[in-house]
């Protein structure tokens, strides 16, 4: 305990013109990530004995990528979260260049029927798990400076579709309408708080919606995500496999879950274990009781988000923030609505827990700059 808190200390020991970092923040995200090395650990063994003789594979692999995540984490809450506004534009051009590699012949790595990856020196990337934090810091930028002009169909709203509509169209293309869905919900959430006009919201929610249906009639196998959240037994063997098999788990865990390590599941029934499926095995080894934690964790993130937010010293950080708090829960919603059939599934990953380096480095550099806002909050300690 000692040493968690030497390493609080140092992390959030401030700075001239800061004041302490937010604490529950960083052990929050800290018992996350600790549980979530621990369940992956647990959830893995089996798949990665199989396919690789060796039943720490994805653990150790994970290790990695959380090191370079806490290194981003770290460099990202040191430097003043000011100086990201200086480079916004460039943000936005790197956003769209990231989604472009992925169409590059020999660079880019396909996956099931999603093109969202890309090999560089043996090493596979997500390019869009970057995007998420690169467009937000664009969109904080922007907005701030439009101020009173962005309910302004021509100088605001209208600029504000067309980019929105460029970075839709290159993940339309992959396609990552998981990643895609996080990006939109957020970048309405800041668009609405940076002074956006309710309805102007409206009216590109049910533009989003119409052009959402008219994909998911040429894309079948969108639409079964939707037969199989309506019905899961239509085709449980085939089509709704994965529900049905994340179902059992969770079911099957109960109050207190079968025990650590004692899944059934990750003997190769349920797919993707330790990606977007791992919120199942969670479930059923340490049942409803951390689970259910770890769901109060999340949202305690938000809360902690919201007030940095509040008492953020300008509309910037407050856009940050809200944006990185909100990015963080509805991802999570996402994977854990879609593994207990709330939601249809979309194959994003349970944020600082499920396997996959991109991720996590991106997701611990938003935290950085969480943290890093936090410090120049009007009031030395919150709630």
């Amino acid at each position: 305990m000692a040493t968690l808190k030497q390493t609080v200390n140092k992390l959030l020991e401030p700075r001239a013109g800061e004041h302490e970092g937010d604490k529950n923040l960083i052990i929050t995200v800290g018992i996350i990530i600790v549980f979530g090395l621990i369940m992956l650990s647990s959830a893995t063994s089996v798949v990665a004995y199989a396919k690789f003789g060796n039943s720490y594979y994805y653990f150790t692999h994970q290790l990695f990528g959380l090191f370079l995540g806490l290194i981003a984490g770290f460099f990202f809450s040191r430097l003043d979260y000011h100086l990201w506004r200086k480079y916004a534009l460039a943000f936005l051009i790197f956003s769209i260049a990231l989604l472009l590699l992925v169409f590059i012949p020999g660079l880019s790595a396909s996956y099931g029927k999603a093109r969202s990856w890309i090999n560089i020196f043996g090493f596979s990337l997500q390019p869009s798990e970057f995007v998420k934090l690169f467009f937000l810091l664009y969109l904080a930028a922007w907005l701030e400076s439009r101020g009173k002009k962005l309910s302004d169909l021509h100088q605001g709203t209208g600029p504000f579709v067309v980019v929105l509509g460029v970075v839709a169209f290159l993940m339309i293309l992959q396609p990552d309408i998981g990643t895609l869905s996080i990006i939109a919900l957020v970048s309405l959430i800041v668009y609405f708080i940076g002074g956006g006009k309710i309805f102007h919201i409206l009216v590109m929610i049910l533009i989003g919606v119409l052009a959402f249906a008219v994909m998911v009639h040429y894309k079948p196998y969108q639409m079964n995500r939707f037969r199989c959240l309506a019905d899961p037994n239509f085709s449980s063997n085939d089509i709704c496999y994965q529900v049905n098999q994340s179902l059992i788990a969770v079911g099957s865990g109960g109050f207190w879950g079968r025990g650590l390590g004692e899944s059934r599941q990750k003997f190769m029934y349920l797919p993707e274990v330790g990606g977007d499926s791992i919120f199942p095995i969670i479930a059923e080894e340490t049942g409803l009781i951390f689970s259910g934690l770890l769901v109060v964790l999340y949202i305690y993130i938000f809360y902690r988000g919201y007030l940095i937010a509040k008492y953020a010293p300008d509309m910037f950080g407050r856009i940050l923030a809200l944006g990185i708090v909100s990015w963080i829960v509805i991802q999570a919603i996402f994977n854990i609505g879609g593994m207990v059939n709330l939601l249809p599934m979309t194959g994003v990953p349970l944020p600082f827990i499920s396997y996959g380096g991109t991720a996590i480095i991106s997701s611990l550099a938003a935290i950085g700059i969480l943290i890093n806002i936090s410090k120049h909050t009007r009031i030395t300690r919150t709630a």
